[in-house]
């Protein structure tokens, strides 16, 4: 027993906890029902870090372990995850893995070949079918010229006796991990995305309990689009597609609407020198159009800003294209502003109420019309 950092850390003569290592998280649970909250191999030892006082244990005690099961069967739900996917992957592109992360929430896989999209949907069908067969886990220790003899993923030159997980079927490798004794333990697979990296592809996915958790959740949300859509959860798709094209036709409709009532307020502010508007919520571009249609015609500074009592958004410019930086930088500072532009325009937001905005301008000497 020692301590590090404020740390218990205990070494035993033999232990049920998996230490963090080759991309996999460490056991938890506890010893003498205290937690263990880490473990990790130093030099030649595994260290299980405990959270408890100093004199909580000393050297030479007996000590009961219990694993946190639930977290252990996770954990080789998704080791044997990848021992599946990567063998039939390797085996269909003739690659390597080479990365392998039991993240937090998903795992990744690392290999060094493209591999598209459809062609792994695939293979996830393949490796659910064998889960699903329910074969047996063969894990025997092998040396010399029998290790020599079996092929086996990721082959290399190891002394002593060397761990082989076989997967009949799917997979065989050189492995020191935790894994499930038939293949119908692992229950399910589920990529979730394919993305490029490095010189190959990185695979996201999900195993076991979790995919199942998420396949369940993705559902329920399907299911309620589409009661929402009044169509089958199979079907939302093409309903939202529906729906966005109803929506981009009403967008342009709002527009050239909106294209009519800034021409027809453009005409009322015309020759009218500087003019400050205020508006209700609009988009920055339908601000950025509103502010362009008057600059047109007021022959002076035209500032419009929309929104509601204490967050505006604006959009300032002067159709002569005259410097208006220092009275926007200026603006932004006393009315907590954020935002620039160049050649006579800006735009940005102001946290102000509108009393304030109508008093910076005439501070600043710009006899504004409203």
């Amino acid at each position: 027993v020692s301590t590090h950092d404020g740390k218990v850390l205990v070494t035993l003569d033999q232990t049920i906890f998996f230490p963090t290592g080759g991309g996999q998280s460490c056991d938890i649970g506890t010893m003498n029902g205290l937690p263990v909250v880490d473990v990790y191999e130093y030099k030649d030892d595994i260290l299980h870090c405990i959270d408890c006082a100093p004199d909580a244990l000393q050297s030479g005690d007996s000590v009961h372990l219990v694993l946190d099961w639930a977290h252990r069967f996770d954990n080789m739900q998704r080791h044997c995850g990848e021992h599946i996917l990567s063998g039939l992957i390797c085996a269909a592109h003739h690659c390597d893995n080479v990365g392998f992360h039991l993240g937090a929430d998903t795992v990744t896989i690392d290999f060094n070949a493209d591999i598209p999209w459809e062609e792994l949907l695939e293979i996830e069908g393949q490796a659910n079918r064998y889960i699903q067969e329910d074969h047996p886990i063969d894990i025997q220790f092998h040396r010399g010229a029998e290790l020599e003899a079996i092929d086996y993923r990721s082959k290399k030159a190891l002394e002593g006796d060397v761990r082989i997980v076989a997967f009949p079927g799917a997979d065989c490798c050189a492995c020191c991990g935790t894994h499930v004794l038939r293949s119908g333990q692992v229950g399910l697979v589920k990529f979730l995305s394919v993305q490029k990296f490095r010189e190959g592809v990185r695979i996201e996915l999900l195993c076991g309990k979790r995919a199942l958790e998420y396949l369940s959740k993705t559902w329920e949300q399907a299911k309620a689009i589409g009661q929402r859509l009044s169509v089958k959860p199979v079907d939302s798709e093409a309903a939202v597609e529906r729906l966005e094209g109803e929506l981009t036709s009403l967008k342009l409709r709002c527009t050239q609407l909106e294209e009519s009532v800034f021409e027809s307020i453009a005409k009322e502010q015309a020759g009218k020198g500087n003019v400050l508007l205020f508006q209700p919520a609009m988009r920055p571009d339908s601000v950025r159009r509103l502010m362009d249609a008057v600059s047109k015609t007021c022959g002076g500074l035209a500032a419009v800003f929309a929104g509601e009592e204490g967050h505006y958004a604006y959009a300032l410019g002067r159709a002569d294209g005259q410097d208006i930086s220092p009275l926007v930088k200026t603006m932004n500072t006393v009315l907590h502003g954020r935002g620039g532009g160049r050649n006579g325009f800006a735009q940005g937001s102001v946290e102000a109420e509108r009393s304030a905005i109508e008093s910076f301008f005439k501070e600043n000497g710009y006899g504004i019309c409203d």
